[in-house]
């Protein structure tokens, strides 16, 4: 008999440099997030200046100049080999939701800017998008929720 074995991701060099910075909670939930998702993924920024998310709001990429990421309580990654596809984002989304209950950490996701708590969520991260009835989209982007 065969056992089977889980791939167990973790972060590369890159990924951790940008983790650098970001609240500890949010570290430890994608630490714990890479350690169980059945698909790989990269953190593509954490903190950010006030110059950059001024072009990204100016772009409308970015729908504030409040931007979580400018205190260090947000991140946005993307999953490996890179995709932008909703689909994509589901499996990461879903070791996520499982992270922050394993780490009992308040977790928004920009999947559904609705639901303050990914703790709260018992269905599928497709299931989440599905429910929001919101017009702006942000899969790669997890935040802790201002209190």
């Amino acid at each position: 008999m065969i056992k089977e074995e889980i791939m167990a991701y973790e972060f590369g060099l890159r990924s951790r440099q940008r983790l650098s910075g970001v609240n500890p909670d949010l570290v430890d939930v994608m630490n714990r997030a890479i350690s169980i998702s059945t698909q790989d993924f990269s953190i593509i920024e954490g903190i950010r200046s006030i110059e950059r998310q001024r072009e990204l709001f100016k772009s409308g990429k970015s729908q504030t100049m409040e931007s979580r990421h400018i205190t260090g309580n947000a991140i946005d990654l993307v999953s490996h080999p890179v995709s932008w596809e909703f689909e994509d984002f589901y499996p990461i989304a879903d070791a996520v939701i499982q992270a922050a209950k394993d780490c009992d950490v308040k977790v928004r996701w920009g999947g559904n800017w609705k639901v303050q708590d990914l703790r709260e969520w018992e269905g599928t991260a497709e299931e989440l998008v599905d429910a929001y009835t919101g017009k702006f989209y942000d899969l790669p982007h997890f935040e802790l929720p201002k209190e």
